[in-house]
């Protein structure tokens, strides 16, 4: 099962400096059937303005991945971590018992990103935060994991919780394959290009929410760079 979520569907906010779009259920947009899926609880797609961004506020037990697809983001948090996450890069903050973060975008231009949060497996422990360049040229053609929980996916960042954060770039007519497994969650959004998921068309920064399919056949029918994310 796939369900083509619209961008133009989507629920969203226009606060000026955050032009925000809401996959799911967040903050004033309410959407009784898209509360999350899975463990999968938030995706933001949010265009931020230059010398603007979320100044410090708190979180606790959540997997906040920022994936950012233009400019940079800017990091500071309670735990005295900074740092600058540029585009097709991804920064990683477990919020754990708890934690004060501001996101700033001090470029001068737009920062386009994807804010995903994932619930994690247990509740509490020290927060943590980590960001880490991926070179693209490792995740042409194929999907390359960028956050995980799961065994072996050594060279990505770490995230407590049962689930994958990964990236692809593919080329107009290429086709790669992931094998997701019936059982599991999966959500995917083209950042850029047009593609097809299973026969299923989508847009840029359209969703596809995914559910018993063994193994996901991605064409991309425009040249695209696409985020997963596979959760149990």
């Amino acid at each position: 099962m796939i369900e083509r979520r619209n961008f133009s569907d989507l629920g969203g906010a226009d606060h000026g400096w955050l032009k925000a779009r809401h996959h799911f259920s967040f903050a004033d947009y309410h959407d009784a059937d898209r509360m999350s899926w899975g463990p999968i609880r938030v995706w933001n797609d949010d265009e931020i303005a230059p010398n603007s961004g979320f100044p410090p506020h708190p979180h606790a037990d959540m997997e906040i991945i920022t994936y950012v697809r233009d400019g940079a983001i800017t990091h500071q948090d309670s735990l005295g971590n900074k740092g600058r996450t540029e585009a097709g890069d991804v920064q990683v903050m477990s919020a754990g018992s708890g934690i004060r973060h501001a996101e700033y975008n001090l470029e001068p231009d737009v920062t386009r990103l994807f804010q995903i949060w994932i619930i994690p497996t247990q509740r509490g422990g020290e927060p943590t935060w980590g960001a880490r360049p991926f070179p693209k040229g490792v995740r042409a053609g194929q999907f390359v994991a960028l956050a995980s929980g799961v065994e072996g996916d050594d060279d990505a960042l770490p995230i407590r919780t049962d689930a994958r954060v990964l990236g692809a770039t593919l080329k107009a007519g290429e086709t790669t394959e992931y094998p997701i497994g019936a059982s599991r969650f999966g959500y995917l959004v083209p950042a850029v290009g047009r593609i097809s998921v299973n026969g299923i068309e989508l847009g840029a920064r359209d969703g596809a929410a995914i559910r018993d399919e063994a193994v996901l056949k991605v064409t991309a029918l425009e040249d695209a760079e696409i985020v997963l994310v596979d959760a149990a």
